[in-house]
């Protein structure tokens, strides 16, 4: 049996108060960060069934469940909001690079370990499928908050594989 465990989703990546920060600079209390976490999962739906150029701001609100002031109280635009969930995934993204760091890569456990990453990847792709789709889609128009984004995620792994 191999020491080496396909990891199916990433651990939630920490955010301090910075992150976290309102459009107008106020750090959000509990009711605030549940309010902005609520708009960015109903973003991130939105993203499986809509084009992401389609998707408005007051469809995200009436998702969550609240008004599209309040979606402005936390993010500028959809946009905005799609930012912010391709760092998170970029930040979930390094547990690839601890499979590649921690992993085997001699005899049976190099086998072990390249089916744990070829698994965790795949799995991470179709988790942010969405937001990945948005970030390419992007970085290729030439904005370059995504891409800085997209070189983040795959430098680390292309780097650990080195």
């Amino acid at each position: 049996m191999s020491d080496v465990t396909p990891l199916r989703s990433a651990p939630e990546p920490e955010l301090d108060d910075e992150d976290l920060r309102a459009a107008d600079g106020r750090v959000p209390g509990r009711r605030g960060r549940a309010t902005r976490q609520r708009l960015l999962e109903c973003t991130r739906e939105m993203l499986t069934t809509t084009s992401y150029r389609d998707v408005k701001v007051i469809d995200i609100a009436r998702e969550a469940g609240t008004s599209p002031a309040t979606f402005y109280q936390y993010f500028a635009d959809v946009e905005a909001a799609i930012l912010v969930l391709a760092e998170e995934m970029a930040q979930r993204g390094e547990h690839l690079t601890g499979i590649i760091t921690n992993g085997t890569w001699k005899g049976r456990g190099a086998y072990d370990t390249a089916l744990a990453l070829v698994d965790a990847f795949l799995g991470f792709w179709d988790e942010h499928r969405a937001v990945l789709r948005v970030m390419d889609l992007a970085t290729d128009e030439g904005d370059r908050r995504f891409q800085k984004i997209r070189v983040h995620l795959l430098n680390d792994i292309t780097n650990a594989l080195a």
